[in-house]
């Protein structure tokens, strides 16, 4: 591998400081690979000749961002002048008459032939649109004398044609009504049974609900330590939501047996819910107890401590079924 010039140095250096590839500087430039490579090294004799040297590099400077014009003169010494041998001779060279084809000179003579050309086109083109303007009075005369011999015919075909439109357009709009009022009516009825269905849904709610508030007792039966037990009867589900709203806690629920239905973090916001109809006891251990709100079958209950002064509480539940008593 060649040295690096300063020049070198510098592209490169900028080059990889915005995280460019030569890859993808050849994707920017359109400039191949190698070229752009021995621009970095510094290796002008890859290039397809030294006209392309300098065009290259501001290519190059212009793609990662840099000043052309000071690029040039602070590293004239390794720039190579523009060498005008390079340009090809032939752009410069004006052909003699000797290089003229001579199949030209049959060109000259058809020069000779366009007057008369032109005359004869021209008399053709006036000849054709006096023909068209001819034309188009004869047709005018036909027309008005068709408009004179039956005007009544028109007016009685124009108000026929009256007449059917109306008629169409008042059909159409009947159509479009009916269409318009069936879908309302299937749109009302629709909403009318989803209204009745969530009413009764609603109406059976508050019923069942108000029938086991009516009958629920939920009663403190011991206390001791940190661990409380309480006893629910009266009704027939048994169903615990535990919420903690202000920071996570542990969180540990399972039945009389010892088998777990949750055992881990509790995040702050969130609600766990468990359905313990099952069950005759359930075993609730509350890691942090500040914040933890507890439900039985949506009725909010209180924690048995105080919740600053004991932080770990543990509630106990046992549940005997109304159908049961």
């Amino acid at each position: 591998m060649l040295a690096l010039t300063e020049l070198g140095q510098r592209l490169r250096q900028e080059r990889e400081s915005k995280g460019l590839s030569l890859e993808d500087l050849q994707k920017l430039t359109k400039i191949q690979k190698r070229y752009l490579l021995g621009i970095e090294e510094g290796n002008y004799e890859v290039m397809p000749g030294k006209f392309y040297v300098r065009a290259f590099i501001k290519q190059y400077c212009e793609a990662i961002g840099l000043d052309t014009d000071a690029i040039f003169e602070e590293y004239k010494s390794d720039i190579p002048s523009t060498q005008t041998e390079d340009i090809p001779q032939q752009l410069s060279r004006v052909r003699s008459r000797k290089e003229i084809p001579q199949h030209t000179k049959g060109v000259s003579k058809a020069y000779d032939y366009l007057p008369t050309v032109l005359v004869v086109a021209g008399v053709v083109v006036v000849g054709i649109i006096i023909w068209v303007i001819a034309q188009n009075i004869v047709s005018d005369k036909n027309k008005e004398q068709a408009n004179q011999e039956a005007p009544n015919s028109e007016v009685q075909q124009s108000n026929t044609q009256e007449e059917t439109n109306e008629t169409t357009a008042k059909n159409d709009n009947s159509t479009s009504e009916d269409d318009q009022s069936a879908a309302d009516k299937k749109e009302k009825e629709k909403a009318e049974r989803e209204k009745a269905a969530k009413e009764k849904a609603e109406k059976e709610k508050a019923e069942k609900e108000k029938k086991d508030s009516g009958k629920q007792e939920y009663k403190e039966v011991q206390k001791t330590g940190r661990s409380a037990t309480y006893a629910l009867s009266g009704t027939d589900a048994f169903n615990l939501e535990v919420t903690s709203t202000q920071a996570d806690t542990w969180l540990d629920v399972k039945n009389g047996k010892g088998n777990a239905f949750f055992s881990s973090i509790l995040k702050k916001g969130e609600t766990k819910e468990f359905d313990l109809t099952k069950e005759t006891e359930a075993r609730v251990n509350i890691g942090y107890s500040p914040g933890v709100e507890l439900k039985v079958n949506g009725k909010a209950v209180d924690l048995p401590f105080d919740s600053s002064k004991q932080v770990r509480q543990v509630v106990t539940i046992q549940y005997q079924p109304a159908e049961a008593q």
